[in-house]
């Protein structure tokens, strides 16, 4: 898979880092129970079939969080954006 850089081009997916859905809300760790909504958040969560938007860290390139649509049954890079601009920052 080759992912389109903003910044630095079309790059092969070994460059980048892969967090997550880009729309995951990440549970408050000091709040009471932490650790269910922890397990729910990294076990239980949905596991689209299409495009689903996800961030991806440049770690071998410019060092940019980008944010991409990929469709999950093809790879198909749909969009890519940097995630400071995609969050509307």
């Amino acid at each position: 898979m080759r992912i389109q850089c903003c910044f630095c081009g079309e790059r092969d997916v070994s460059e980048f880092t892969y967090l997550g859905a880009a729309d995951c809300k990440r549970p408050n760790f000091e709040a009471p129970g932490a650790e269910t909504a922890f397990f729910e958040a990294v076990y239980l969560r949905d596991n689209p079939a299409g495009p689903h938007d996800e961030l991806w860290y440049h770690a071998s390139g410019c060092r940019s969080w980008l944010r991409v649509t990929r469709d999950t049954r093809t790879h198909e890079i749909l969009a890519v954006n940097f995630a400071k601009e995609a969050a509307g920052s």
